[in-house]
């Protein structure tokens, strides 16, 4: 038996498709098109301005997996959907309709979160069982379609990275009905907490008080019952920054002056930030990731050593691939590469 291809996955805002560049997409496996919204209870894509350009990208790299990533922060209608069977058949049908209409070879469900409403959507202790309802719903729905076309559909999530998402899902039993788990290893850091750290780690460094890594997520999926030949590491083509850092350990694991924010996408950082303006470049060789320090602000985030250490990592314990968010924050090229040299 042939073995599979490493997933080399990535996710694309609408406005961005534009922009995919030849280069890139001949590196990819597969590529998320964020997002389709959830509507009374139908996924709905209206609102994206630029998937006609999706049947070029198919004609073009017949290879490429599409995927339309469906949800992301802050955006609801998914426990309400998911709390009926009509509602559940509803979001099906509409997936179907989806796939039809457009070129895409699956769906990417990314509710953030089941059965918790921080993102300020409705949500539902009965959540964690109607979520791997949904799931199924969808599952055979597009196994219908694909025995009608001859095909197989995919069907993925983007999932939280902490235990938090394992208690709020039944991981044994949804993934049965996925293809495979997108684990979004990144921002595990940074928005919650005042103390300076990586967002976007392998392992988890000695002086850590939150613990969080990849490797701890994919532990944790393990654990839940998730085979690991199903599960995907991320990595961030962003940063994370905290500012009025004390000057010492080079503002590592330090208390800032507030939460980590929002940083420098790659293509700003290689062009402005590492090893320039007073930023030095470090490298935690526990966590696998660099950082910069310039004496008063920390920024945490991944470069091609960091990724190339995530793919080792996916090599070595047979997972399936890595993926990232998001393509328009790095203009260079060199962080597909680093994963696609990572995983030839």
């Amino acid at each position: 038996m042939t073995a599979q291809p490493y997933i080399k996955a990535g996710y694309v805002v609408d406005g961005k498709i534009p922009s995919l560049r030849p280069d890139d997409l001949a590196k990819l496996t597969h590529l998320n098109v964020a997002f389709g919204h959830v509507r009374e209870d139908e996924i709905r894509t209206e609102h994206l301005k630029h998937l006609d350009r999706l049947r070029e990208l198919k004609r073009d790299y017949p290879k490429l997996r599409l995927l339309l990533s469906v949800g992301g922060w802050g955006a609801g209608g998914f426990s309400e959907a998911a709390a009926t069977e009509s509602g559940r058949a509803s979001m099906a049908a509409s997936a179907v309709r989806a796939l039809a209409e457009h070129p895409f070879d699956g769906i990417d469900l990314d509710w953030e979160y089941p059965c918790y409403g921080i993102a300020g959507i409705a949500s539902s202790p009965a959540d964690k069982g109607n979520f791997t309802l949904l799931l199924r719903a969808i599952r055979e729905a597009l196994d219908l379609k694909g025995a009608e076309d001859g095909r197989r559909y995919l069907l993925t999530i983007a999932a939280g990275a902490d235990a938090y998402y394992v208690d709020g899902t039944e991981m044994r039993d949804a993934q049965r009905a996925l293809d495979f788990i997108q684990l979004m290893t990144y921002d595990m850091r940074g928005g919650f907490q005042i103390s300076t750290g990586h967002h976007t780690n392998l392992y988890t460094p000695d002086g850590d008080l939150f613990r969080g890594s990849a490797d701890a997520s994919v532990r944790l999926f393990a654990e839940a019952g998730v085979p690991k030949e199903k599960l995907v590491i991320g990595a961030a083509f962003y940063s994370r920054v905290w500012g009025g850092v004390p000057d010492r350990a080079n503002g590592l694991h330090q208390m800032a002056a507030g939460t980590g924010g929002y940083g420098p996408d790659f293509t700003a950082l290689a062009a402005d930030y590492i090893g320039k303006n007073g930023y030095v470049r470090h490298w935690d060789g526990q966590a696998c990731a660099p950082y910069l320090f310039d004496g008063s602000s920390l920024i945490s985030y991944d470069d091609e050593q960091s990724i190339a250490c995530k793919c080792d990592y996916v090599i070595a314990n047979g997972l399936a691939g890595i993926m990232f968010w998001e393509y328009g924050c790095d203009e260079t090229g060199r962080l597909i590469d680093a994963m696609h040299r990572g995983l030839r």
